[in-house]
Order: C-alpha cells, then sequence, then structure tokens
C-alpha cells in the first residue's frame, strides 16, 4: 500500500512536537483533548484557524505553542493583541500556514477543511514530517502529485478519517498483491430511510442533524448527500494506491465497522470502533504504539444487530457523480471537490436547495468537460487553477440550478 509502516515517531520516553492546521475546528479540538491528556509526552509547536483569532490565541496560551497563524489577515491584528506578553508569534495569511507548517514539529494534524488546506499540508510533506491526514481534499484535488512528493521526501501520511484509518489497520492482516476489496462504510446520513421526493425538499436544519457523529457543517452537508463518501473513494485511491475496480462502499446505519478489506482467499478484516473520532486519532497520533485514550468503549451486550445495505444512487446522486469522476481520473476529482465546496457553501447560505447540490456538481462536470478540462494536475498550481475555473463555473450555472431547485 502507498501509506508507508515505518515507525519515524519519537520513543514514548522522549517528546514529540506536534503543530495543529486546523485547531479550531471538530479534529482540531479532539486532537487537542488527546494532546492535554498526554502533557508529558507531546509539545505543541504551532497551530492555525481559519478567522477566530479569540479562540486560536486562547489556544495557542493553553497549549504553549510557539506560534499561531490565522488564514484571514484581516484578523491579524486581533491575533496579535490577544497574544500580547505571551511570547507566541503571530501570523496572517496563506504565507503564515505554510510557515506553520514548515516549522520543525515531528506530526502535523491536517485538518484545514477545503482546497485550501493544500498548500500548507504540502509544506510540511515537503520536509518529510508524519502526517495525520483529516483533508482529504489533499488528495481529491491532486492525489497522484501529493503522494509522489510525500514518497520523495519520505513523509509518513496516516488517515485519520475514521473510514480510512479502520482500512489502514486492516491492510495489516495481509499482503497488498492479496486484497481483493477495500469497503468503507456510510452511516446513510440523516435521510438514509427518506424518499427520493423527502430528500429533494429537506432543509438545512435537518441535513446538520446527523445520527451518530459531530462533525464541522461541511462534513455534516457531505455526509447527507453521501458526497463524503465519494470523497473518501478517491482519497483510498490514492492512500492505499488501488484501482478503482476495487473499492466499494456499504450503508451501514450504526457506525460500528468502518473499514474492511477482503482478501483473495474470501478473509474479511474488518475494523470496529466507537463513534468518536480520538479513536483515529490517537491511532495515528502515537503510530506505531497505542495510546490510552478516553472513547466510550463498545458494549457488544447491547449490540443487538449490525447492519449492512447497498448505497441508493437514484437518492443520492452525488455518490454515483463521485464514482464516476473517480473511474474518470485525470481533472475529474479536482473539478468535482471544487464544485461540491461551492455548492454546499450555496446551501449553508440558504441560496440553493438540497437537490440543487448534486445538481450543481454534474453541470459543473459537464461544463469543464465542455471546455476540455481533463488533464490531472502535475504540481499545486495546476491543482489550484482548475480548482479556481471549475469554482467559476459552478457560479456561473448556479443561477439556473437553483431557480430549478428551489
Amino acid at each position: 500500500m502507498s501509506v508507508s509502516v515505518q515507525p519515524k515517531m519519537s520513543s514514548a520516553s522522549s517528546e514529540v512536537s506536534v503543530t495543529l492546521l486546523g485547531a479550531t475546528g471538530s479534529i482540531g479540538s479532539s486532537t487537542i483533548d488527546l494532546l492535554k491528556r498526554q502533557r508529558d509526552r507531546y509539545r505543541v509547536e504551532a497551530v492555525t484557524a481559519n478567522r477566530n483569532a479569540a479562540d486560536l490565541a486562547k489556544l495557542a496560551r493553553e497549549l504553549g505553542a510557539r506560534f499561531a497563524a490565522i488564514a484571514d489577515p484581516a484578523a491579524f491584528d486581533d491575533l496579535k493583541s490577544a497574544l500580547a506578553g505571551s511570547g507566541i508569534e503571530a501570523g496572517a495569511g496563506e504565507t503564515a500556514l505554510i510557515e506553520a507548517a514548515q516549522r520543525p514539529a515531528d506530526w502535523v494534524m491536517a485538518a484545514i477543511s477545503g482546497a485550501s488546506g493544500l498548500k500548507p499540508t504540502l509544506a510540511a510533506v515537503e520536509r518529510g514530517a508524519t502526517i495525520g491526514l483529516a483533508n482529504k481534499e489533499c488528495l481529491v484535488c491532486a492525489g497522484a502529485y501529493f503522494m509522489r512528493r510525500a514518497g520523495a521526501a519520505g513523509a509518513q501520511v496516516l488517515p485519520v478519517d475514521s473510514e480510512h484509518n479502520a482500512v489502514f489497520q486492516a491492510l495489516g492482516g495481509g499482503r497488498r498483491e492479496d486484497v481483493r476489496r477495500v469497503i468503507l462504510t456510510a452511516s446513510g446520513g440523516p435521510f438514509r430511510t427518506w424518499s427520493a421526493e423527502q430528500i429533494q425538499n429537506a432543509t438545512l436544519e435537518q441535513a446538520l442533524k446527523h445520527p451518530n457523529w459531530s462533525m464541522g457543517a461541511k462534513i455534516t452537508i457531505d455526509s447527507a448527500t453521501l458526497m463524503n463518501k465519494g470523497l473518501e473513494l478517491v482519497e483510498a485511491l490514492h492512500l492505499f494506491k488501488l484501482e478503482h475496480s476495487e473499492l466499494d462502499v456499504l450503508v451501514h446505519p450504526q457506525s460500528i465497522v468502518h473499514g474492511m478489506v477482503e482478501f483473495r482467499d474470501g478473509s474479511l478484516i474488518a475494523q470496529l470502533g466507537p463513534t468518536d473520532m480520538r479513536v483515529a486519532i490517537s491511532h495515528c497520533l502515537a503510530f506505531p504504539e497505542r495510546i490510552d485514550e478516553p472513547a466510550p468503549r463498545l458494549e457488544w451486550s447491547r449490540m443487538a444487530t449490525l447492519n449492512f445495505e447497498e448505497p441508493d444512487m437514484d437518492r443520492f446522486p452525488a455518490l454515483r457523480l463521485a464514482r464516476e469522476a473517480m473511474a474518470a481520473g485525470g481533472a475529474a476529482p479536482t473539478i468535482l471537490n471544487a464544485a461540491n465546496e461551492v455548492a454546499v457553501g450555496e446551501f449553508l447560505g440558504r441560496r440553493l436547495g438540497f437537490a440543487g447540490i448534486p445538481a450543481l456538481v454534474e453541470a459543473t462536470l459537464l461544463a469543464a468537460a465542455r471546455r476540455g478540462i481533463s488533464k490531472e494536475p502535475a504540481s499545486i498550481d495546476e491543482a489550484m487553477s482548475v480548482d479556481h475555473i471549475s469554482r467559476s463555473l459552478a457560479s456561473e450555472a448556479l443561477p439556473a440550478i437553483a431557480a430549478r431547485a428551489s
């Protein structure tokens, strides 16, 4: 598989330095909870956030970070003021995020949401750091290039997404050449049992009520459309060096089995765990060792049944679009991700109906095909160029899609 599994971390008796890219989000918060419980083992080098200067400064002080970076330049003065007298350096803008990633931390949590996390994460990769990868867009937008750079730099990329972390652990049960199929599980989101008509008229409040997981707004909406699972398929393709035909999705409403690997002899190895992201984060944080973490343990006597079902591509066309983009390869996944980010943003802003999300993504993919945008990005700049063009195409298609999906 493509993920490096050679131990690079310091031993348990040595202090490990950590940088958190996206410290104020849900993944960052879960990581911080673990770090606070292991203060004798980990030291925080740098923390970043998008625009919440007050929260970032508070975290930087609590964690004893040496550097704090805010993505929004307009928030720099607030951050600098909130850090006054602490001795913590401050920066703002994309350059500062990249600087945070380049600082000498052994382990970097890559949890900046969306395509904006691509350059900072790659900066950490380029210096050979160990990366806890929670930003799937790095591999959706420029997966082949990203993993090539990681290999060349000797960086270790460890999957934080619960499904990919499950597969990572299950793959240890056999040789890569004996793998027949990798299966990612999906909860089915809040609309798993809804009719197509009900889904089409779903409200923002309904879409944000995930039945199992507590996550940020964007990923929660992606889970409701099942686009999140489609993006995870593309991520797994690159992370584990798979063919698209070797990847499957099963809907598993209990969210107990997070991923499975089927081998050529018929053996199926699954990873099970509670619906708590701290399980996957702790696995990556301490790899190849394991540490105690506070998630509730599974109680087998209370799990009467575990259900699995095929995803319905008609009711959830976003997953179909993602599978088609994955099979097409080239620039298609980059276009898919950019269009989806635009569509979800419009839905969160109540300017687009729920059914308009996959409709806008499909319209953007078709418009990009007409423009001849098909070449796989061979650099970060190329990936960001495709991303920019795709967002423009999505914006152009938005009025017509919004009128139809209202």
